[in-house]
């Protein structure tokens, strides 16, 4: 359980790093284009990041919830 919590907590770390990116492009602050690029660099790793997190955390729960519904017809 506590590996969830820190996987929670860096989700949720990532997700503001990614929002304050975000809020430098959209606002203008963002001055010239190798800064632009490099910005939507680092917003496309970023969500890289998340759906990956995204998508093990999905498996683990399918895993989980598939051992839990195991039924042995053979007793």
């Amino acid at each position: 359980m506590e590996d969830l919590s820190l996987i929670q907590r860096l989700r949720t770390e990532i997700r503001k790093s990614l929002d304050a990116l975000t809020l430098s492009v959209t606002s203008g602050a963002v001055d010239n284009i190798e800064t632009y690029k490099y910005t939507i660099g680092q917003i496309k790793a970023y969500e890289a990041i998340l759906q990956d997190i995204s998508n093990l955390l999905e498996k683990k729960e399918q895993y989980e919830k598939r051992i839990g519904n195991i039924v042995d017809l053979k007793k």
